[in-house]
């Protein structure tokens, strides 16, 4: 996925000034918001859901694999004993 720079806002910007996202969101369809300097949230327009074809395959791989650590992390732990 590409991010756009002129997207790209930091915590303390998307908290005075959430219109700003808000119109730059409707104008390029996402943001990203910056936490300590690494991209933290993507907001996008539910309106228009093709923002998820743009992921690559690994990255699609990367989501689901950090959900299901996320979601089966004691058995993963209880397992590797």
């Amino acid at each position: 996925m590409l991010i756009d720079t002129k997207t790209m806002f930091s915590m303390t910007q998307a908290n005075q000034n959430f219109s700003l996202v808000a119109r730059s969101v409707d104008k390029n369809g996402e943001a990203v918001v910056l936490r300590n300097n690494k991209p933290k949230y993507l907001i996008v327009d539910m309106e228009n859901d093709n923002f998820i074809l743009d992921l690559t395959d690994d990255e699609k791989i990367d989501i689901v694999a950090r959900r299901v650590l996320a979601r089966y992390l004691p058995a993963f732990k209880e397992l590797a004993k």
